[in-house]
């Protein structure tokens, strides 16, 4: 939520139930959730705002390495877990996968930061949606 708030983006969604385990630890320091919405949904693809194009950020075989990458104007990004991937059936849905070309890995909220900062200095505006899986 941080870094959606740093960056602008227009609201968060999540999959599954890890969100509501977390949520007791306030990690949310500063309070994004006032002014972002965080809504929990069962199907990302129910909730493909029109004309945004959804795109996986994955470090798998194919992927397109961000530092080439041209992201477009409205897009929802799509993040998996810390401590796994995202499923094939959501990176065969997304229209672009891409990943951050690094040593190791990173953890989630440094993949968004990454991501988000990308768009931001390549001259887009930040306002898309953020999903987490």
């Amino acid at each position: 939520m941080r870094a959606a708030g740093c960056y602008g983006v227009a609201s968060v969604f999540y999959t599954g139930k890890r969100y509501e385990r977390a949520a007791d630890f306030v990690t949310d320091t500063k309070r994004v959730h006032y002014d972002i919405p965080l809504i929990g949904i069962d199907d990302l693809k129910k909730i493909l705002p029109l004309g945004c194009v959804p795109v996986a950020v994955e470090l798998v075989e194919g992927a397109r390495a961000l530092p080439e990458y041209t992201h477009p104007d409205r897009a929802l990004y799509i993040f998996g877990p810390e401590d796994g991937s995202l499923d094939k059936e959501i990176r065969d849905w997304c229209e672009d996968v891409v990943y951050i070309p690094t040593t190791g890995c990173m953890n989630l909220a440094a993949t968004v930061n990454v991501v988000l900062y990308d768009r931001m200095a390549k001259g887009l505006n930040t306002r898309s949606g953020a999903k987490f899986r």
